[in-house]
């Protein structure tokens, strides 16, 4: 009614407005002529035609007006729509507003790598079918694949046991429904990007007198607790009620309701302390407690043994030194023994130098990389749930710091008096990014076996594989050309002898093995307890969120294997064994193996993974970690070593 008495006024407004000039030309051009007036002025005559081209003009101008108010309306709808989408990538909400509620996966929960799809479940969907939400790199490597719920939950809308769907499942939907309530399924989903996590069903244990009968149950009603704060969501909470349940345990279909409530309460947390909550309650404060407590008894511990091991040293190097810097006629009587009779063979370049030298270089590459990630760690980039940042971080950072990695190994191979730099740059490229591929390629075949969220798609492995291609492989190149040309020298403080000279009979704890056991020790001792933290967040339902710790932890690590591999290098040297070059590297890479032993009693004592799936996940990726960080640790031990075998015989007078 009101558009038709809007269209009537305006009909009318434009029936009373003259009628518009260029009417005129369009009569003289159809051959009207104009009648002369008595005062000899010429006035034109209004036949038909001109009639009629009054009502189309009058027409159109209604036409006009009413397309405008609709306009009008066109724009102040999607103006609204633009507003709510504004506040909504803000995370600021209108009352009634829709709250986007995305479920993401469902799993085992003590198989943290083995998760599905939400829908993989014979849940309630909407209506127009399920909608996947974009995701980034990092959220799909982390295996989240995240859609739309038929679950409306308006801001600050209350709702009492609203009906979702009702649904027959047949035999094969409760069999789904069982084997999860079985293996303890566990769903997660977000409400304005807040993680939520409960539980398909549950077992009951019942006593008969003969044997102990077990009953599957399966929640059928979930119920959520939101928190607001102004137009802000800031904390929200899920659970189950655990009388509104069906028995799945027999029949072969059964009738199920599904359905859920929200209840709004206003609380003062501000919005940027919404995600303290989980940081708050990754670890319970007496775990909290005992955390700090093993980091400081750690810290001590090694630093005692540190520095008592460095006492030691230099009490033996200065004695050292003082013997060998006596007159020449004394030193001409006695005969040179210990690691100055070597003196023409320490500087002596290692085998296999081209693999050598990429060994360092990826080292170096890898250690640069943690020292960014801890950086934008301690700056904040990682707080809780920030879904996939840190796998992002790593992928980006590593092909990054790729050219790293080309010009040490390029560097150092050129000063070791190598001409095959082609092949040194690609066996830099490939080192560690070989057995990351092959070991991706297994497991990720074993997920998609499992049809599990945790195997990348097609399109996820050509971004993955680009990246390589166009950052990683061009990189490294550039830095292997630049050290190639580089111009710096290896400066030996000694003289190098024309043929080596033997290696004496040794005792079997002077060999690589024994000597790795004893240098990856003291390092592991200092990262034991904060290992389990770690893990426990990786692979397990923990939030780890103290970095700072962490970085102390990481540069004690550091400390400790470049101390503890100096003086395995000096009690190499001191019995006359000058190959020193890769026992260093091997030393001090000795921590990842000692992690990767750690991963067993983890696993069998400390977790309850199981499955195949799991399990190879886990001995797996671990694999390629605890190898990254022999490369890391080996780099470490290999520059400490240098520099300290460099320093002493720059003290003596090498002949």
């Amino acid at each position: 009614a009101i558009a038709l008495r809007t269209r009537a006024r305006c009909a009318s407004r434009d029936a009373h407005r003259p009628s518009p000039p260029r009417a005129l030309p369009r009569e003289r051009a159809r051959g009207s002529e104009p009648e002369p007036e008595p005062n000899g002025v010429m006035a034109p005559r209004r036949p038909r035609a001109a009639v009629a081209l009054v009502v189309v003009a009058v027409f159109g101008t209604v036409l006009r007006g009413c397309d405008a108010a609709e306009t009008r309306t066109e724009i102040r709808a999607s103006e609204d729509g633009a507003l709510r989408r504004l506040l909504a990538s803000s995370h600021s909400y209108l009352v009634r507003d829709d709250v986007p509620l995305y479920a993401n996966k469902v799993g085992p929960f003590h198989n943290p790598s083995e998760t599905y799809q939400y829908y993989d479940l014979p849940f309630c969907e909407p209506a127009d079918g399920a909608v996947s939400k974009r995701e980034d790199l990092g959220e799909v490597l982390e295996g989240d694949r995240m859609s739309s719920t038929p679950y409306q939950v308006p801001f600050r809308v209350d709702r009492e046991n609203e009906s979702l769907c009702e649904r027959t499942l047949s035999a094969n939907d409760l069999k789904k429904f069982r084997r999860a309530v079985k293996d303890d399924y566990y769903f997660q989903m977000y409400y304005d990007d807040l993680p939520i996590w409960g539980f398909v069903g549950k077992i009951e244990k019942i006593l008969n007198p003969g044997a102990p009968e077990l009953r599957y149950y399966l929640f059928t009603h979930v119920h959520f607790d939101v928190a607001y704060n102004g137009d802000k969501v800031i904390e929200i909470n899920v659970s189950t009620d655990p009388l509104r349940t069906v028995d799945i345990t027999d029949g072969d279909s059964v009738r199920v309701e599904f359905s859920f409530s929200v209840k709004w309460k206003e609380t003062r947390i501000p919005f940027n302390r919404r995600m303290e909550k989980y940081s708050r309650y990754s670890f319970l404060p007496q775990h909290l407690e005992i955390h700090w407590f093993s980091i400081i008894n750690s810290c001590v511990t090694v630093l005692l043994l540190t520095g008592f091991l460095a006492t030691i040293l230099m009490r033996v190097l200065k004695n050292d030194f003082i013997k060998y810097s006596r007159d020449e006629d004394v030193a001409e009587e006695s005969e040179e023994t210990g690691w100055k009779y070597i003196h023409g063979d320490v500087f002596r370049f290692p085998r296999a130098k081209s693999l050598f030298c990429a060994v360092i270089g990826t080292g170096t590459q890898l250690f640069a990389m943690t020292l960014f990630v801890f950086m934008l760690a301690l700056v904040g980039v990682f707080y809780p749930y920030n879904r996939g940042a840190l796998l992002t971080s790593v992928i980006v950072l590593y092909a990054l710091t790729s050219g790293v990695a080309g010009y040490v190994a390029a560097n150092n191979y050129r000063q070791m008096g190598g001409d095959k730099w082609v092949r040194n740059v690609l066996l830099t490229v490939a080192l560690f990014c070989g057995p990351l591929c092959v070991m991706f390629s297994f497991l990720n075949t074993v997920a998609i076996a499992y049809r599990s969220t945790a195997a990348l798609p097609f399109g996820t492995i050509c971004v993955i594989f680009v990246i390589w291609a166009l950052v990683t492989f061009p990189l490294t190149v550039l830095g292997g050309i630049a050290g190639k040309n580089g111009r710096s020298e290896f400066k030996a403080p000694c003289r190098t002898t024309k043929y080596p000279r033997e290696i004496p009979l040794l005792p079997w704890y002077r060999a690589a093995i024994p000597q790795m056991c004893m240098a990856g020790f003291l390092p592991f001792s200092a990262i034991y307890i904060e290992l389990y933290y770690i893990f426990a967040s990786v692979w397990g339902h923990k939030v780890y969120t103290i970095y700072s710790i962490l970085f102390i932890v990481f540069i004690i690590l550091v400390v400790v294997t470049a101390f503890i591999t100096i003086a395995l290098t000096y009690f190499q040297l001191a019995v006359e064994d000058h190959q020193w070059w890769w026992r260093s590297v091997l030393c001090g890479g000795s921590t990842g193996v000692f992690i990767y032993a750690y991963c067993f009693y983890y696993y069998y004592a400390r977790s309850d993974m199981t499955g195949f799936m799991q399990t190879s996940f886990f001995f797996g990726y671990m694999s390629v970690i605890c190898y990254g960080f022999f490369l890391l640790l080996g780099n470490i031990g290999f520059r400490a070593s240098s520099l300290f075998v460099r320093h002493i015989y720059k003290a003596i007078k090498c002949e």
